[in-house]
């Protein structure tokens, strides 16, 4: 028979172990920003602070994901360039942007040799992680379920990007 006190340790167990866990779960190896990776385009948290809104911050420097059918570039639909928010890199072309439905702004490819992917181990799912290959901020993650030709989908934060038109 269970004992009234070995149904609050054994819970208090579980509480312990499930707090672990999620912290585990966030834990991240070898990311975009990790200390040991170099960027062309390097500056201090503070600096990033100062250059970027606090919404382009969290995305970009912590790896944040902006609320799906928020951005403006979802419905961005003239020719251009989307570039990092970050430092100005060219790193999607209008023609490879499609609309996914998903509430991001999503391409097919990248502008060749503008991002760097990484593996993603966030909240214990492996996924593959887009960066800015200049500055190394966070910019998305690719999906295998986009279009001809490539059959990837770039789905990317819209306040990572600034958009210049053609």
């Amino acid at each position: 028979m269970v004992t009234r006190r070995e149904i609050i340790v054994g819970g208090a167990a579980l509480a312990t172990l499930a707090v672990a866990g999620g912290a585990a779960l966030r834990w991240r190896r070898g990311g975009a920003n990790a200390a040991t990776e170099n960027f062309e385009v390097t500056r201090t948290p503070e600096e990033w602070q100062k250059l970027l809104t606090p919404e382009q911050y969290a995305v970009l420097r912590q790896a944040d994901t902006e609320r799906p059918f928020t951005s403006p570039l979802n419905d961005e639909k003239r020719k251009g360039v989307f570039a990092c928010a970050g430092c100005d890199l060219p790193l999607f072309s209008s023609e490879t942007k499609f609309d996914s439905g998903t509430g991001w702004p999503s391409f097919y490819a990248p502008i060749e040799g503008a991002v760097r992917q990484d593996t993603d181990y966030t909240f214990g799912l492996v996924r593959e992680e887009v960066h800015c290959r200049r500055c190394g901020g966070h910019l998305g993650h690719i999906f295998d379920d986009g279009p001809k030709p490539t059959g990837l989908r770039y789905c990317i934060n819209g306040v990572a990007l600034k958009f210049v038109p053609a």
